[in-house]
């Protein structure tokens, strides 16, 4: 494990960001429980990627309020490898807002080779669902974008998008530090062996 990589997590108010992190990480959390709004929370795990390396992972809860006005601070938007966007599936607006949050991240990229994944959230309450599944995946495939649904009443289900992310965020670039040299002509053992 060498340098500690960084991951975004964000999203409207409410969508499950924290409960999220809180099943994923501890296996503690109670479906329905009061909640209190994030302001910013940072997690630390270490996540075994499809290569079956142990990464360090820093994990960057941050609280947004709701509404168009509120914004990623800019100094987020440089900090991290890897970004999760999440929304509700049972909250059309908090999907709607994705499309602004990602526009930013493709904004203050620069030049890195940044990873965005999204999660649809209490993707179980099919009875109060507003984005279907069909809605989202056209949407993250148009962005080039992965696509999960979860549920934190189902803790196999939030793995999968956490070891994936970590896993291209991690992945060797596969250069060299050598650059190639020039090539020379040399004798060949045979010429040598005439003499």
């Amino acid at each position: 494990m060498g340098k500690s990589n960084k991951i975004l997590l964000c999203g409207c108010s409410g969508v499950g960001k924290t409960a999220i992190l809180e099943q994923l990480l501890y296996g503690n959390h109670i479906v329905e429980s009061p909640t209190h709004p994030t302001m910013e929370d940072i997690y630390t795990a270490v996540i075994e990627t499809d290569r079956g390396v142990k990464e360090k992972v820093r994990i960057f809860d941050l609280g947004m309020p709701d509404g168009n006005e509120a914004d990623i601070p800019k100094h987020y938007l440089t900090l991290p490898d890897g970004f999760i966007l999440v929304y509700d599936a049972t909250n059309f607006d908090s999907f709607k807002r994705l499309d602004k949050l990602k526009k930013e991240i493709d904004k203050h990229k620069d030049k890195r080779e940044g990873h965005v994944i999204v999660i649809g959230n209490k993707s179980e309450l099919n009875d109060r669902r507003q984005v279907q599944f069909e809605t989202a995946m056209a949407w993250s495939s148009k962005e080039k974008m992965r696509l999960w649904e979860v549920t934190v009443t189902n803790r196999k289900s939030l793995v999968d998008p956490f070891v994936w992310l970590t896993s291209k965020i991690t992945q060797p670039t596969g250069k060299s530090n050598f650059l190639p040299g020039r090539k020379t002509k040399s004798s060949s053992s045979s010429n040598l062996d005439k003499n």
